[in-house]
């Protein structure tokens, strides 16, 4: 069980028997009474979104949730679909719950799938992902208008700025945190 002071921001708590994460937390000691504990909490499921106010006497129960480690198979409409590398069952996600992490899904990728019960609902991507890039114009010399940096785009259709002597058909290396470029890949 957590307390009211146990919460903080990325917390996962269930409350009414939906997962919840808390987004955003505020401590209030107010001149007279006890503390109050501000908090945006989103619905881990439906995604709606509230404020609520906790006091310090205030307990929750952990989310049950659980990650498991899958396999990103392909994308049909607006589903995608990932495979348990163990006993191969095949679990669909939509293109909310994938969210950005549509940018960086290549075939045969591992993730982390986030259940809730048996209810998938989220995917967490390695922290960098190596992609070819698809399309880059070329960098002409003395063409500093545009600093040292150039659009390019990757396989998976993602535009991002990278160093100018980054060319066509190169592998690059991108950071799935932020989306940003992180450096050449040697083949």
């Amino acid at each position: 069980m957590y307390s009211a002071s146990d919460l903080r921001k990325n917390l996962k708590i269930q409350i009414e028997g939906d997962p919840y994460v808390v987004t955003d937390f505020q401590f209030v000691k107010p001149g007279k009474g006890q503390a109050l504990y501000r908090c945006k909490l989103k619905n881990m499921v439906t995604g709606s979104q509230f404020e609520r106010t906790f006091r310090s006497v205030d307990s929750f129960e952990p989310a049950n949730l659980q990650e498991k480690h899958m396999q990103y198979l392909y994308k049909e409409g607006d589903q995608y679909c990932f495979m348990d590398t163990e006993n191969y069952e095949q679990v669909y996600l939509t293109s909310d719950q994938v969210g950005d992490a549509s940018n960086f899904l290549i075939d045969n990728i591992e993730a982390e799938i986030l259940f809730f019960g048996s209810d998938a609902l989220g995917v967490t991507l390695p922290n960098f992902v190596d992609l070819t890039v698809t399309q880059a114009d070329p960098w002409v010399k003395g063409d500093t208008a545009a600093g040292n940096s150039k659009p390019i785009t990757v396989e998976t259709g993602y535009t991002l700025n990278v160093p100018s002597f980054i060319e066509e058909g190169e592998k690059i290396r991108i950071d799935t945190r932020t989306g940003e470029y992180s450096t050449r890949v040697k083949e």
